[in-house]
């Protein structure tokens, strides 16, 4: 049986839907590459040239981009609330968790004060 050309949503492919929610999600084809330990060139190959969706690294994907694999491919709409979740982000703060009290306070003291300087500059 021969492959059907998988098109999503509004006519968009795999491949577009999958940068445009890459984009949404803050990466590079470069860092999404390292964060799910594939290559560069395997993502550009994913968005560009593949027409059917690798399934073993869609759930990776998907996990990664903050999104559903049903979303990914297309069989879901993506729920838009003015702008995505940054899952690096979150990641970061993952990690800033599990340091110890003593690690963790002087990375509070630096994300406080940043956060004071940004309201102070929109107010003035």
């Amino acid at each position: 049986m021969p492959k059907a050309k998988l098109q999503l949503a509004k006519g968009e492919s795999f491949g577009k839907r999958m940068a445009r929610l890459r984009q949404a999600a803050g990466y590079s084809q470069r860092e999404l590459a390292a964060e799910i330990d594939i290559s560069q060139r395997m993502i550009a190959y994913y968005e560009s040239k593949s027409q059917h969706p690798p399934t073993h690294i869609l759930p990776i994907l998907a996990k990664a981009l903050g999104a559903s694999t049903d979303q990914l491919l297309g069989a879901e709409q993506i729920k838009t609330n003015g702008g995505m979740r940054d899952n690096r982000l979150w990641r970061r703060f993952a990690d800033v968790e599990k340091l110890p009290p003593a690690r963790r306070k002087p990375l509070i003291q630096v994300i406080d004060a940043f956060l004071r300087g940004e309201k102070t500059a929109k107010v003035g």
